[in-house]
């Protein structure tokens, strides 16, 4: 009997489980047998093969509305040694898999599409493209599963907190993951209708200071105070620390800078929310103003949420179609050895590794927001920050320097800068 296995790899998101069941479902259909591997890449790689579990219909039929990830997962890097992939293709056959279903992100991605070609043939692999950052790059703005529950969930908390907000006249500070892209901070702030959002993209590849990012949220402050609140909602994608001066990065952020398996700075270790809070006090007290902050990070609390009903269906569907198009037989040689498995238009199909695949890094493409587009200008439009706009129009400077308690010159060389992002 053929042998197909399944292994999540990066970090949590809401239906994995049920990616899980819908392919042990498809497969044993279709007469395959079904092993679950656990925690990825980790123990293929070391050559331990004792890490597994046989997978039936029975285990996995009610496991699709749960949140988590049955078999674990991790962020065990293969790549980082021919001998450790080496390795992991001989657990793999020594497991006598010869069809690999892998669940993750770009990381997860390219480790699998490296194994696949590894074998000359001998595993073929279909990638489920899993992370609530949304930053792999899918047909026609089709979402990474996990996304829109992590969007629904951390809508419903940034709402609360905004209500927090109202109701103590404090300014909170949300920082939301999203390590290359503010793909999810901005769908959340978005649709919570923060006062402003901050993502990486939107300094294109400039480097900031912590200066200019606290003067970002000044300006809204000012903005808001003019209007006569007191209280609002600031939201960062944590990835805005890559745009950041080095030099700032190492200051502020010494001990708590390390990296993970894959290279990658581990932000979530990082206290970006905490240090700007404090950062921002500082500058606002210097001006004499005393302004109530607090600071929150959303992520771990977004990531093994119960999928809503848009990733259950999204899932099921990706599940069935990786073990579909690991049965087939298809013509495109770039195919032979595995694909990203994506949906369009109700379709199911397969993208080739070489197709998203960054020639210079042999690495997954990341999806960036997309600042040109119509999708961010109705977010810009409906924040409150300065904008170029507010300096020029004689009363409305006038306005916001009476309240931040500068002349009119002296606020606009100030947050000048800060109102010169354009809204495209």
């Amino acid at each position: 009997m053929t042998r197909l296995g399944i292994l999540v790899g990066g970090g949590p998101a809401p239906g994995i489980n049920c990616a899980i069941s819908s392919t042990t479902i498809e497969a044993r259909n279709s007469g395959l047998d079904v092993l679950g591997i656990y925690d990825g890449f980790e123990h293929l790689m070391q050559g331990d093969v004792g890490q597994v579990t046989p997978l039936d219909i029975r285990d996995v039929s009610r496991i699709h509305t749960d949140g988590g990830s049955i078999l674990r997962t991790s962020r065990a890097n293969p790549t980082t040694d021919t001998a450790l992939v080496d390795r992991t293709v001989q657990s793999l056959r020594a497991l006598e898999v010869s069809l690999l279903v892998s669940i993750g992100g770009e990381d997860t991605a390219s480790s699998a599409a490296a194994v696949a070609h590894r074998s000359g043939g001998a595993i073929r692999v279909a990638h489920i493209p899993k992370t609530i950052d949304n930053d792999l790059p899918l047909p026609a703005g089709m979402p990474t599963f996990g996304y829109e529950t992590a969007r629904h969930v951390g809508t419903e908390q940034v709402l609360n907190l905004a209500e927090e907000a109202r109701s103590t006249n404090r300014w909170i500070i949300v920082v939301i993951m999203g390590r290359n892209a503010g793909h999810l901070a901005l769908g959340i702030g978005k649709s919570a209708g923060a006062t402003l959002t901050v993502i990486p993209e939107e300094f294109g590849e400039a480097k900031v200071s912590f200066d200019h990012l606290s003067a970002i949220i000044e300006g809204a402050i000012f903005k808001r105070r003019l209007q006569g609140r007191e209280y609002g909602v600031a939201v960062l994608a944590e990835g805005v620390v890559s745009r950041l001066d080095p030099e700032e990065v190492v200051r502020h952020f010494a001990d708590n800078v390390s990296y993970d398996p894959h290279g990658h700075l581990r932000l979530e270790e990082i206290p970006l929310g905490t240090v700007l809070r404090r950062h921002l006090d500082s500058r606002l007290r210097r001006m004499g103003h005393t302004v109530k902050l607090t600071d929150v990070t959303l992520g771990y609390t977004l990531r093994c949420a119960p999928p809503i009903p848009f990733d259950i269906d999204y899932t099921r569907t990706l599940g069935f179609g990786a073990v579909r198009f690991l049965l087939s037989r298809p013509m495109d040689p770039a195919l032979s050895d595995g694909a990203l498995i994506s949906q369009l238009d109700g379709r199911v199909g397969p993208i080739a590794f070489r197709d998203v695949t960054d020639p210079s890094t042999g690495r997954i493409r990341v999806r960036q927001v997309d600042v040109a587009s119509e999708h961010y200008e109705v977010a810009r439009r409906y924040m409150i920050r300065l904008e170029p706009a507010d300096m020029r129009d004689p009363e409305e400077l006038g306005g916001l320097a009476r309240v931040a308690g500068m002349d009119p010159a002296a606020f606009a060389r100030e947050y000048g800068a800060v109102a010169g992002h354009p809204v495209h």
